[in-house]
């Protein structure tokens, strides 16, 4: 009897474990990104570029051309990567505080030109890698490190809102956000990186998917409550979809 193979790694992905912590949702937007490169035969002539954050080991992770880049610049980088190899397919990873804090003129003007990159964005509300400070992503009434009794509006700002944010340059033209709570929430995020990787191959323009993340170690709560949050508070204040195709 013949037996099927229901599950093998992705040829793009290191047979290496991963660093990221037990619940953290990172480790499934990985697996998703090397999924969509194998699928789209791309792995060849992929770069991808690793942030500072959680995700800063990344190069271990991807079986496909890396570059390191220093806090927040990762779009900077990818956009002279870009320019001088534009056959190639440049990925950026990053995370809130690395893409929305420090990071933030960056990607506004990278997608406000219109750079052909790809950026995965991932999402969950507070600064993960440095224990649990605010981020920009924060919720109005998150306790963090920073935000004991909670995120303040008039001391501490508002949430930012990213895809919203880029949604209205014209050099962005496909902008999405999902999360990872469920197996649907999996594969319709990674719809959304297959559909912003090919507006790239099409030279379309600026391509970005947020996807929102559960963090149980920061939140200090079990994996089961970090998906309820991210079910309960998350998703009804950012929203779900494909918000520019």
């Amino acid at each position: 009897m013949k037996l099927l193979r229901a599950y093998r790694r992705p040829e793009s992905l290191a047979d290496v474990p991963f660093r990221y912590c037990p619940g953290c949702g990172h480790g499934i937007v990985t697996r998703l990104v090397a999924e969509v490169v194998d699928e789209l035969g791309i792995r060849e002539r992929t770069v991808g570029i690793a942030p500072v954050g959680c995700a800063v080991f990344l190069e271990e992770y991807f079986n496909f051309d890396m570059v390191g880049a220093a806090h927040g610049r990762a779009p900077a980088v990818a956009t002279g990567l870009k320019r001088a190899l534009p056959d190639h397919v440049i990925l950026v990873y990053q995370g809130d505080g690395d893409l929305a804090a420090i990071g933030a003129a960056e990607i506004l003007h990278a997608a406000n030109r219109g750079e052909r990159i790809t950026v995965v964005y991932v999402n969950n509300a507070v600064y993960g890698m440095t224990r649990g400070q605010m981020a920009p992503t924060t919720l109005l009434g998150q306790r963090t490190t920073t935000t004991p009794s909670g995120r303040n509006p008039r001391r501490d700002g508002f949430p930012l809102r990213v895809c919203e944010l880029l949604e209205g340059l014209d050099g962005a033209v496909y902008i999405a956000r999902g999360t990872v709570t469920s197996p649907g929430n999996v594969r319709t995020v990674k719809r959304y990186i297959r559909r912003a990787i090919q507006a790239q191959m099409e030279d379309q323009g600026f391509s970005l998917v947020e996807v929102l993340s559960p963090c149980p170690s920061n939140w200090h709560v079990d994996p089961r409550e970090a998906i309820a949050w991210v079910e309960e508070k998350m998703v009804p204040f950012y929203g779900l979809g494909e918000i520019k195709a």
